[in-house]
């Protein structure tokens, strides 16, 4: 069990348990830039480990009531349908070993810098939201937006977190923000299994490198589900914008 997937699965955990950000967005590049894995396998194994992080993070924030669960199965409503259609299209497609690999790094990439420019414009759609919606949405909305995530999460591990969370903070501006992260947790746990099971029947994963990653993650999402309330929420933020808006340009600059 290698020591750097260890500590990786370790800070990745932390920061899903902080934020809701951090599976995807941070850990699929990781693995690509920093570990050498193709990105195709790098995206299976991640949702995977997303999946079982999130679950411990989910019951954490769960016995802290800081999930809206009527927001989290409007969700699911829609996001595991859209991920089960896009695991599909990428079979009906065929695409596999260098193509799938490039494909995995056109996407990842594009949706990296979309992440971070949600990101960075959270602040503002805080403050639109709080001037905006009073009420909670209709149904239809919130199950609409766990369709776009479906699909995107599906082809590229990115989005449950660094979009929900945004997408969240403008539709249900009375929730708490440990409320909006507990309950994309929450959610990304359903899409995530459904993904990550698709992946590894389409492409595979490394499991060996799932189990060091998990053995870091557990720990760290619990430490950073308990101590949410003392983040420094902007500080975190700011960073983990440019972060991956510099690893999304990354990914892209790969393929050229």
């Amino acid at each position: 069990m290698s020591p750097a997937f260890v500590l990786t699965g370790f800070v990745v955990g932390l920061l899903i348990g902080l934020t809701g950000v951090g599976g995807g967005s941070v850990m699929t590049p990781i693995l690509v830039l920093l570990f050498g894995i193709r990105a195709s396998t790098a995206i299976g194994t991640d949702l995977l480990f997303a999946a079982f992080t999130k679950a411990v993070g989910t019951a954490v924030h769960g016995a802290n009531r800081t999930v809206a669960w009527p927001v989290v199965w409007r969700l699911g409503a829609g996001s595991v349908p859209g991920a089960a259609l896009a695991i599909l299209l990428l079979a009906r497609l065929g695409v596999h070993g260098a193509a799938a690999n490039r494909l995995s790094l056109l996407l990842l990439g594009a949706m990296l810098l979309f992440a971070a420019a949600s990101l960075a414009v959270k602040p503002w759609v805080t403050h639109r939201g709080a001037g905006g919606l009073h009420r909670a949405p209709p149904a239809w909305m919130t199950i609409a937006l766990g369709i776009v995530l479906g699909v995107t999460v599906t082809l590229s591990s990115v989005g449950a977190g660094a979009l929900g969370t945004v997408a969240l903070i403008y539709l249900y501006p009375r929730l708490s923000m440990r409320e909006v992260v507990g309950s994309d947790i929450a959610h990304a746990l359903l899409l995530t299994l459904v993904a990550g099971f698709g992946r590894l029947w389409l492409h595979g994963i490394d499991a060996p490198m799932l189990g060091a990653l998990l053995a870091g993650s557990l720990p760290g999402v619990v430490i950073g589900s308990l101590f949410v309330k003392r983040a420094p929420e902007r500080l975190l933020r700011l960073l983990l914008a440019a972060m991956l808006g510099l690893v999304g340009l990354r990914m892209l600059l790969e393929l050229a």
